[in-house]
């Protein structure tokens, strides 16, 4: 889990980003591939760009490249196995909950908060693309919803110091202590 906090209006310009290219790559692949295949091929695309996103504005370096080769091995496989459009769909949205869950949460409370988020994202989403059929408006409106997801504090807990800090400041105090016993006896000497 990082330090750093993420951004709602850097979530928003990502937001719309993701929904104008995966808009305008949609367009331009369905032709080619049919809207089944150019639709998964850019749900997969989209969320790949958007875990990439979340990683990339957490500041953790600590096992990116194994995060992007997990995400890659279990869409591919998805893609292989032929999940229905429901379950590709929840299999992207899963994925990326849950690298968001470990790139910004210390906690389950806000990695589950998170969850309702991104399930809450998913529904508008859907709920565009029915009622207006345009690919952007439906990837907009869930990104948009993800947005809000730097809303969510990284902790849910009411501790005014991380085991760490209680840990660094007992240290500390135990070194004084033992400075202080060290002038003593040589004092006394």
């Amino acid at each position: 889990m990082s330090a750093r906090q993420p951004s709602f209006t850097r979530g928003l310009g990502a937001a719309f980003v993701l929904a104008l290219a995966g808009g305008a790559v949609l367009a331009a692949l369905a032709p080619w591939l049919g809207l089944g295949t150019a639709l998964r091929a850019v749900i997969a695309l989209v969320g790949f760009a958007y875990v990439l996103y979340v990683i990339g504005s957490s500041g953790e370096r600590v096992g990116r490249i194994t995060t992007i080769a997990c995400w890659c091995v279990v869409a591919a496989g998805a893609w292989l196995v032929g999940l229905p459009l429901v379950g590709y769909v929840l299999l992207h949205v899963g994925l990326v909950w849950l690298v968001r869950s470990l790139y910004h949460y210390s906690g389950v409370l806000p990695a589950l908060v998170d969850l309702a988020l991104s399930v809450l994202g998913a529904a508008f989403g859907v709920w565009a693309a029915q009622r207006s059929g345009s690919a952007w408006l439906a990837l907009w409106c869930f990104f948009l919803v993800q947005a809000f997801h730097a809303l969510i504090p990284a902790t849910l807990t009411k501790r005014g110091h991380t085991d760490a800090e209680t840990e660094d400041a007992f240290a500390h105090a135990h070194r004084a202590a033992d400075a202080a016993v060290r002038r003593l006896t040589s004092v006394t000497r």
